[in-house]
């Protein structure tokens, strides 16, 4: 009897310790961005309609009928501007801008801040490195954003000259990474 109870005992602690494995193992790596867990497991719309400080963001995705796009599998690098880097814009053109009228040039820029392809932190800075300080990323809508090191940040710069630091790096998605920025990058 007393043997059955020690078996007992032990596959009571073997089965515990196998839960506690399975869910270590289960564990997701989150970043938190604007209050909420950003999942890998997740895609990027997933995602950022969890994050309070890319509400401006998620809305215009949805009025420029990019939402199914960045649903897709991908791989995306999105640099995702936060509502504070929207209020940056002279006042009225968010606004503006999410009137079905400007739908096109609403997704215009939209597509300018996502590159076809996975680049974390680690591949923008070898990228930069063998650009010899500086590195091009063509963007969906087909014109450039330039990348930098700057003060140990990625900067990006975009056709006007205007330029985003990004903030949190390397929010891993299921199809794709966002960076998140601090400012709007525009197209021409």
């Amino acid at each position: 009897m007393k043997i059955q109870k020690v078996f007992t005992v032990i596959a009571f602690v073997m089965m515990a310790g196998a839960s506690q494995f399975i869910n270590a193992q289960g564990m997701e790596k989150t970043v938190m961005v604007g209050g909420a867990a950003m999942y890998p497991s997740k895609n990027i719309i997933q995602n950022a309609v969890n994050s309070k400080d890319h509400t401006t963001l998620v809305a215009a995705v949805k009025a420029a009928g990019l939402v199914e796009t960045l649903e897709g599998a991908g791989p995306f690098t999105v640099f995702a501007p936060t509502n504070a880097a929207f209020n940056k814009l002279p006042k009225g053109t968010v606004e503006n801008l999410l009137k079905p009228e400007n739908k096109a040039m609403l997704s215009g820029i939209l597509t300018y801040h996502v590159v076809a392809g996975k680049y974390d932190s680690k591949a923008l800075s070898a990228m930069i490195k063998k650009g010899g300080g500086k590195a091009e990323l063509t963007t969906v809508n087909g014109q450039k954003l330039t990348v930098k090191m700057e003060g140990g940040k990625v900067t990006v710069t975009d056709a006007k000259g205007g330029k985003a630091i990004v903030t949190t790096p390397d929010v891993y998605q299921s199809n794709g990474v966002i960076h998140v920025t601090d400012a709007v990058s525009m197209p021409k």
